[in-house]
């Protein structure tokens, strides 16, 4: 179900981001929309529907094989979820790098060619008031800028021309340093839906492991 609901909002993110982020607001647009997430929702939505798939055959058949095949994805899902916390709090600093060096390549060669990206991209730097994920000069010898010779209107206030001095002069901060802000923000929301996620792993991998151990006695 988690995972059919994922890719339904994958594809509604895909056909319709607008309505998306009018709804849900700054902070579906600060924290989800830095990547193009509706791909990622509509593949992770997509893996978690055949991993789910593979739980309730192998419960349903009493297949110890398919239930032990359930109980490693999650756990490797599980684990590599932890790991990703860490470094997102302990590393920001490598977080930051990270991100650096998969979105900066593709806002140069994306922005302006890929229509949903773009847009995703313009919404969220109008609305959470930032430019780039570190700053203007993401988009410096970029696709956009060597084809309009100017910088996003979001990375100048909105002013225009948005050239570099107005862009540097303008001091608007990248998004990266956004979202944490936003993070920091609802901590709250974003810890509980991060241990809800975490008790539903555990639950299934000792539900699997524990029907696993019934079929053995079996």
């Amino acid at each position: 179900l988690g995972g059919g609901t994922l890719l339904g909002v994958g594809i509604w993110v895909t056909m319709d981001g607008q309505s998306f982020l009018d709804i849900f607001g700054a902070l579906s647009s600060s924290v989800l929309q830095v990547v193009n997430v509706s791909y990622f929702l509509i593949v992770i939505g997509a893996i978690l529907l055949v991993i789910g798939f593979l739980g309730c055959c192998g419960a349903q058949k009493e297949s110890k094989c398919l239930l032990m095949m359930f109980f490693s994805v999650v756990l490797i899902i599980f684990i590599a979820e932890i790991a990703a916390a860490v470094v997102a709090l302990v590393y920001t600093g490598l977080a930051e790098t990270l991100l650096t060096a998969v979105v900066t390549p593709l806002l140069k060669e994306k922005y302006g060619v890929d229509r949903s990206l773009t847009h995703i991209w313009n919404v969220t730097m109008s609305e959470v008031h930032c430019c780039g994920l570190n700053n203007y000069t993401d988009f410096t010898d970029s696709y956009w800028y060597q084809t309009h010779e100017t910088y996003p209107e979001p990375c100048c206030n909105d002013r225009q021309p948005c050239n570099g001095t107005l862009a540097a002069q303008s001091k608007v901060p990248g998004c990266f340093d956004q979202i944490l802000e936003e993070i920091k923000t609802n901590a709250g929301v974003v810890g509980g839906v991060a241990a809800g996620i975490a008790a539903l792993e555990i639950a299934a991998m000792a539900v699997s492991m524990y029907l696993y151990c019934k079929l053995d006695q079996k």
